[in-house]
């Protein structure tokens, strides 16, 4: 009876995992008038791990990462979308992810829940090579989609290039080479005109 309740417990959660397909980001998947959904981001996020490693600052544990990317966002079947330039949506923002966690988390058998939790945390913190890794990225795929979307997101809301450069600074401990990438991008964003400079 106890397999099959932690079967059961299991799919629960993987079936709540269902939800990110309805959690909507800011960005807009290129060629397409859609915004990129949490499902999809996680799933970016993931194939960047395996074929980016490489360029990360230490020596990473890839199926960390994989997972830390893939579990990230969980929280936002609750809390929502923060968009991350919202600095109202950022003071309560925390909490309503704590919370989120709480609820969303505990749906697993308590091994697999602590696990999560300390995943979880340990992305929020960048605290490790492999969470600095796993931000780095996560933030890297965004500016990606702006620009190949001819700064639509940006656009949309006022976006200048030094928020852009401030906000994602800290790719630089996770990935020098993916924040200089980053860094080039932006600069052929406000070239380009989807950016609004300097």
């Amino acid at each position: 009876m106890a397999a099959f309740e932690r079967l059961q417990q299991q799919i629960n959660f993987i079936l709540e995992m269902d939800k990110l397909k309805n959690v909507f980001r800011r960005t807009y998947v290129p060629g397409t008038d859609r915004h990129e959904n949490d499902a999809e981001h996680a799933w970016q996020l993931a194939i960047m791990v395996m074929f980016l490693h490489e360029h990360a600052a230490e020596p990473i544990d890839i199926f960390k990462v994989l997972k830390m990317v893939l579990i990230h966002d969980i929280v936002e079947i609750d809390a929502g979308d923060t968009f991350c330039y919202d600095e109202k949506g950022y003071q309560d923002k925390a909490e309503r992810e704590r919370q989120a966690a709480e609820r969303i988390f505990a749906l697993l058998p308590s091994d697999q829940c602590r696990e999560i939790w300390a995943l979880w945390e340990e992305f929020e913190s960048r605290s490790t090579p492999e969470s600095r890794f796993a931000a780095a990225v996560d933030r890297l795929m965004p500016m990606m989609h702006n620009f190949h979307t001819q700064g639509r997101a940006w656009q949309e809301h006022g976006i200048r290039a030094e928020q852009v450069r401030e906000r994602n600074r800290h790719m630089a401990a996770g990935a020098p080479a993916l924040w200089q990438f980053a860094v080039d991008l932006i600069q052929k964003a406000v070239d380009n005109g989807y950016l609004i400079g300097p």
